[in-house]
This record gives structure tokens, sequence and C-alpha cells, in this order.
């Protein structure tokens, strides 16, 4: 579908630093933000008008760690798979993604990066794929939780050199344990690839964040959940997050992971510009309670056959950002920043994505005052509206 030029009017719109109550937004035809302004829009040349009718346009949201969702798996390895994906999860707020690993063969990850390079080039019906999440396969087992204990590997910089070479260089962000066998020297180089270094599913004491920081860790993943625990004389990965400021910090706001007053305990430590929610969702966010491949949902809540361990989510962005609201008692205005420009600036596309700002990609939601999606729009294309 080509873009036309596109008038948005009589909107609140939801800017970095305040909210224009009645305002409007023009798009171009390469779906950039051309100009924003308040009030009456000026004589401007367009080719269709959206009148917003007073509701609120807010910056896309943005999600960095997502593994699948309708029944399909970004393992799967397949074109269709992330387009089914995309298409759901632009249903639920987000318009821009890492596609996340979870540890698997070498084979297989290859196979799924390099469809990842591929579906890049092609594009996506929904929410935009702006690069990979690689999480694993080097993690510590004594916190693996429901990835594949039988393909953790050790770091090794020809696998490493792999995996960038099938995905393009689309690796954005990697989860690792830094604490295992040449997982520092791992730190070291995924970050002078520039990828964002990710404390995760890792046994780390407090000394060996420090370290793990010192050469070029910058963030957790999904905190509190896959890692260390908070102890009053070792604070692990957890406690490290809490207290660093270098580090930023991935949740799962379902209220299943982590209890609601840690999730308030996490935004009032680490402040919303030093966390980036996640869903963690899996493929079968959006299916009916019931028995999957390896897992069950009930209520919810995904869990391994055991029936203790959990395995992901079926979270949603949009159901994320009312938990967190609820959770915090913050506004919608206060919490956006962890939804969405946290997620850019640690996926390295803050510049394209993430605010409504002039030159930026027109990736927004109109949403009622109920946080209800009414429509998503990537790259001022609208991939959802709801009928």
């Amino acid at each position: 579908m080509k873009n036309q030029v596109t008038l948005f009017k009589n909107a609140s719109i939801f800017m970095l630093d305040r909210i224009i109550d009645q305002g409007w937004i023009l798009v171009n035809e390469n779906g950039k933000i051309e100009e924003i302004g308040e009030g009456s829009p000026e004589v401007l040349t367009h080719d269709v008008i959206v009148d917003v009718q007073g509701k609120s346009i807010i910056p896309g949201l943005i999600d960095v760690h997502i593994h699948g969702g309708n029944g399909y798996s970004f393992l799967d390895g397949r074109y269709d798979s992330l387009a089914e994906i995309s298409a759901f999860h632009a249903k639920h707020g987000t318009t821009a993604f890492l596609a996340t690993t979870s540890t698997a063969s070498k084979e297989r990850i290859i196979k799924a990066l390099t469809c990842a390079a591929e579906s890049f080039e092609k594009g996506m019906p929904g929410a935009d794929l702006v690069g990979v999440h690689l999480e694993g396969p080097f993690i510590n087992e004594k916190r693996s939780g429901a990835q594949e204990k039988s393909d953790i590997r050790l770091p090794s910089i020809n696998e490493i050199d792999e995996y960038m070479e099938a995905s393009k260089n689309l690796i954005k962000l990697v989860t690792l344990a830094p604490e295992v066998k040449n997982g520092y020297e791992a730190v070291k180089y995924f970050n002078d690839l520039g990828v964002t270094v990710s404390i995760g599913h890792s046994d780390a004491n407090f000394k060996e964040v420090i370290e793990a920081i010192q050469s070029g860790a910058t963030h957790t993943t999904h905190h509190f959940n896959g890692m260390s625990p908070l102890h009053h004389r070792e604070p692990g990965v957890a406690g490290a997050g809490l207290v660093l400021k270098e580090l930023t910090t991935e949740i799962i706001a379902d209220g299943i992971h982590v209890h609601p007053e840690m999730v308030k305990l996490l935004f009032e430590m680490k402040g919303v510009w030093n966390i980036c929610a996640i869903t963690d969702a899996v493929f079968c966010a959006g299916l009916p309670d019931g028995e999957y491949e390896r897992v069950y949902v009930t209520d919810g809540q995904v869990y391994l056959s055991d029936g203790s361990t959990l395995a992901g989510s079926t979270l949603t962005m949009i159901q994320s950002l009312k938990n967190v609201i609820s959770f915090t008692g913050y506004s919608l205005f206060d919490v956006l920043p962890s939804y969405t420009m946290v997620p850019a600036r640690q996926a390295k596309i803050d510049h394209l994505k993430g605010s409504i700002e002039k030159g930026k990609d027109a990736d927004f939601l109109i949403i009622d005052d109920e946080f209800s999606i009414l429509s998503t729009y990537v790259k001022g294309l609208e991939v959802f509206k709801l009928s």
C-alpha cells in the first residue's frame, strides 16, 4: 500500500515534553511526520484527512522482547510466521519490535536469523520488524528457566560471527550470562559490534555484574526473572539492576512474572527513563487456555508441563501499559517513555522511532480514554482499525 499525504486533526497529541490538547499532525508520502501544530490546521496540501474527534494520539509502543503470538513463533524460521506475529501485535499497540530467539540449536537459530534478514527487506503487514534480540544460547544453566538446557553453549566468537552474518547485522540486542566462561569477552565483542548487551538468565553476583558493565553491558533481561535474586548479603543481578544507573531494566508487567508491588518498586527506584517494558510474548499469546506443545495456558499464564516454570507470557504491550498505570498510579504521559523512547534507545532506533517528532516515522496509536486502540499506524499507514 502506498502512502498518501495525510492530515490528522482534532487530536490530543502526546509529545515527549507535553500534551497538545487540540492539535494536528501532517504525515508525508514517505510515512514521516512532516509538521505538528496546535489548534486548527493551516491550509496544507494533503490527500486524506483523518478527524481524530478529540481522541488521543500516542507514540507507537516498541517491544524489544517478543518471541511470537497468535500461534506463531519467530523460531519457526518462516516469513508467514513473522507476518502473523507482526499483525497480531499491531492490534495490541506494538508498532515496532525485535524478533526474539530462545536457546536452540545453532542451525535453528541461523534459520530464524536468515528469515529475519529476508523479512526485514520484504517488510511486515503490521508492526515494523526493526531487528533481532538474540536471547541465548550463551546463558547460565542455573537460571535457564524455560530455555532449552540441552542447547545452552559457552560464548564463541566464531558462533557470534555466524549469527551476525546470517542476520545481516540485524541483531540489536543480546541476552547472555557474563559470568560463564568467555562471557566477558563476548560482552565486549558484542558491544564493539554496536549490539546492546543485556545480562539475563544469569547467576552473576554483584561484583560480576560490575565487571560486565565495565565490559559493555547496559541492560537486564526481564528483570527479577531468570537471574540471581536480591539478598541482603548478595544483591545479585536483581539488586544490581535496582541500584546501578548504568543498567536499563526490562520488566514483564503482567502481574504474574513480577508482583505488582515489585513493579511499583522498580519504577520508583529506576524511573521511567531507565525501564524498558516488554511482553516476552510467546506463540500462544492470543490463543485460548489449553495445552500446547511443551506448555499449557491457564488464565493467560504460560507454564511448562512441570506446572511451575513460567514459559514466557501472553501479555500485549497495551495491556502492560494499562497494568503499569494501575500498579504505580502514574499517568499515561508519565509511563510512556518506558514503552517508546527507552526501547527505541536500547534497540538503537531512537533517531527514527519512539516519539512524535518532526522527521520521525509516523508510528502512532489513536486511543480513547479507556486506552482502547481505535487505530494503529506504522509509517503513516493504518495497519489496524477497530471494527
